[in-house]
């Protein structure tokens, strides 16, 4: 079983050390990390200025999308305010030696964005990097049970952003979010989750204001399950909103893409080409049909998130 502990920082430069948290950090969820030990690191994307912004556009979460390749590089893409991303900025580099990387807002922010990732080393550790903070906390530890993580928002009833983390036989466990980078232990809250090959959510799809998220099962129909607010019981049984979702090797939610007040969905294809789901709002349609935002390229990224 996974273990887990928890802590605090802040927002924009943040610089952090994946591989540090394995000899560095100690009981108490902080690091002592050498100065002359290049690190990783990422800056929070700035959300640029725009008058076509909207007043409903802080109803939902409004992350940027970061996308990490081979090499340990980080870019960033915001919301263009035409429905589509601004070009890439370069982001933060050295992610070389994790192998998941999720985003979280720890608190309610008017601007609907993250202040802080969580990250699995190699070696099962979860860290966890506040935005301008250059201390990472250690989150837990024998994270590596885990085949699928998601940070799909608030699902347990409280403020802070929670994850989902599904085992190699299907049982699906949400931990709860302190609010400081740290987490509950585990519930386990489903079982038989194996069915599916992507899991994303980050926001209300149906308009009742909680948190819900999609799944995609092996044979490409996407389904859509319902947040309820309760820990023990985070969704309601599932309902059918979709078919022929295999075309898409990632599905991902950074919240509100088109700052309309509601939560979009992305998808990449398998060749390299970005696809936008905008939201609606209603439970039984809750995507808009496909728009293509990214031509290709896409599939250079080994994380995206």
């Amino acid at each position: 079983m996974a273990k887990t502990s928890g802590r605090n920082h802040k927002r924009t430069a943040v610089r952090a050390a994946a591989a540090a948290l394995t000899a560095a950090l100690v009981a108490t969820g902080t690091s002592a990390v050498a100065a002359d030990t290049p690190q990783p690191s990422l800056s929070a994307a700035k959300q640029p200025s725009a008058a076509a912004a909207t007043a409903t556009a802080v109803a939902a979460s409004n992350f940027a999308l970061f996308g990490v390749n081979s090499s340990g590089t980080a870019y960033a893409y915001r919301s263009n305010h035409k429905g589509g991303l601004t070009a890439r900025s370069l982001n933060g580099s050295g992610w070389t030696g994790v192998n998941a990387m999720l985003q979280v807002a720890n608190t309610q922010k008017p601007d609907g964005d993250s202040d802080g990732i969580w990250f699995r080393e190699s070696n099962g550790n979860l860290g966890f990097l506040k935005f301008d903070s250059e201390t990472p906390v250690k989150a837990g530890y024998g994270w590596n049970i885990y085949n699928k993580l998601v940070s799909p928002g608030n699902i347990g009833g409280a403020a802070a952003g929670d994850i989902l983390a599904r085992d190699a036989k299907g049982d699906l466990y949400v931990y709860l979010g302190y609010g400081t980078g740290k987490v509950t232990g585990r519930i386990k809250v489903g079982y038989g989750w194996d069915i599916y090959s992507e899991i994303a959510g980050n926001g209300d799809l149906d308009g009742d204001g909680k948190n819900d998220i999609v799944a995609r099962d092996k044979s490409g129909v996407l389904w859509l399950y319902k947040g309820t607010g309760n820990q023990k019981a985070p969704f309601a049984k599932r309902t059918k909103i979709g078919s022929g979702w295999n075309q898409f090797n990632r599905l991902v939610s950074t919240g509100d893409i088109t700052e309309d007040g509601r939560t979009d969905l992305l998808a990449r294809d398998s060749a390299g080409a970005l696809w936008l789901y905008r939201g609606t709002g209603v439970a039984a349609a809750p995507f808009a049909a496909k728009v293509k935002i990214g031509t290709s390229g896409w599939n250079s990224y080994k994380f995206l998130f």
